[in-house]
């Protein structure tokens, strides 16, 4: 009963069984690997994007850090959502690689930015000219921290905003797939169609080892990504190791098939605790992430028996009256199985 996070699955076998096929022999590095080719190919292809230039990291957090460095000067602000990933779990990494950029808080539902909320921050900013912070860039999060997804309307709305006020748009798709299966649209029509300039395509999230794609639909500026990618530390000499991680991963849309997976077992755990006595969700369960709430004794039961999640916010105890409600954020990953989780409801409803 593993729902703690979707990074502490397991690897795919696709995924170490194209590790091992790499490993043969002599490749040439930092990303001349033939294997990279290929990953690019694909990723221009899934994307209808044929002058794309795309890239790899090893972490979440250097894509996005990197990525926003591009787009928005230390003298600006990226504007986010109070819960977004950048803002809470980066270490003020983004502020540290563009070189002091300030982030601006912009609020709404289920971790969703509110389009009138956006336009207010905007108006606000600059007020008096050279004595502030100048507008910067738009950073997205698809899904959200609260496991909601914004559709393509939703991303195309904001990002009008964005441009009339002469913003590039980033999309932080740690969960891309999870999302893009969630919408039932095309790579295309959630990304550079809807206004996305760069998305971190997320991989390590959804099975892989270690790997991300930062995805410039702009090859403009591709040549300063390499730049400062180098200059941050996140070359890779031995890059085939990522390359090989990536090209299984989009092949005959391994991708697509391991966010299905795991956003339908979400659906399963979230109707079942919604079903339960003095249980209730707290935010929409659209992709693989579950927020929900129920009896203190439901999470006595579940943890003993091994349960692995947060409490959500973390600063909650195990310690009080039976019948009061903890809140919790679980979950699933490609892997979890039917038997997982109605083993655990079981728990929860005993």
């Amino acid at each position: 009963m593993h729902f703690a996070s979707d990074n502490t699955s397991p690897v795919p076998p696709q995924v170490l069984e194209a590790l091992i096929e790499v490993n043969h022999g002599y490749a040439m590095p930092y990303g001349a690997d033939p294997t990279m080719t290929d990953v690019r190919d694909a990723i221009r292809k899934a994307f209808e994007a044929p002058e794309a230039a795309v890239y790899l990291v090893a972490t979440g957090t250097a894509a996005n850090a990197l990525a926003l460095a591009c787009l928005c000067p230390p003298w600006a602000t990226v504007y986010c959502h109070p819960q977004a990933h950048i803002e809470e779990d980066e270490c003020a990494a983004p502020e540290f690689y563009t070189g002091g950029a300030k982030l601006t808080l912009v609020g709404g539902d289920d971790a969703r930015m509110d389009p009138a909320a956006l336009e207010r921050a905007l108006a606000f900013t600059a007020r008096a000219g050279v004595h502030n912070v100048q507008k910067g860039a738009l950073s997205i999060t698809n899904a959200t921290e609260a496991g909601a997804v914004y559709a393509p309307a939703d991303v195309a709305a904001l990002a009008a905003i964005a441009r009339a006020h002469g913003l590039p748009v980033h999309m932080d798709g740690a969960r891309f797939a999870n999302a893009l299966v969630s919408a039932g649209c095309t790579p295309a029509e959630m990304t550079w169609k809807a206004g996305v300039d760069v998305l971190s395509f997320g991989g390590t999230k959804n099975g892989l080892m270690g790997v991300e794609a930062v995805v410039l639909f702009d090859p403009a500026r591709a040549w300063e990504f390499e730049l400062r990618r180098k200059r941050g530390g996140h070359l890779f000499s031995k890059h085939r190791y990522l390359s090989a991680q990536m090209a299984a991963y989009l092949r005959d849309d391994l991708w697509l098939k391991l966010a299905a997976r795991a956003n339908d077992a979400a659906a399963r755990l979230s109707t079942g605790i919604a079903a339960l006595e003095g249980a209730r969700l707290l935010h929409p369960t659209q992709a693989n992430a579950v927020f929900a709430a129920w009896p203190r004794a439901g999470h006595v039961r579940a943890q003993a028996a091994g349960a692995q999640y947060y409490f959500w916010p973390m600063d909650q105890s195990l310690e009080g009256p039976g019948d009061a409600a903890l809140s919790a954020r679980l979950v699933c990953s490609w892997c979890t199985t039917d038997d997982e989780i109605d083993y655990f409801l079981s728990l929860l409803a005993d």
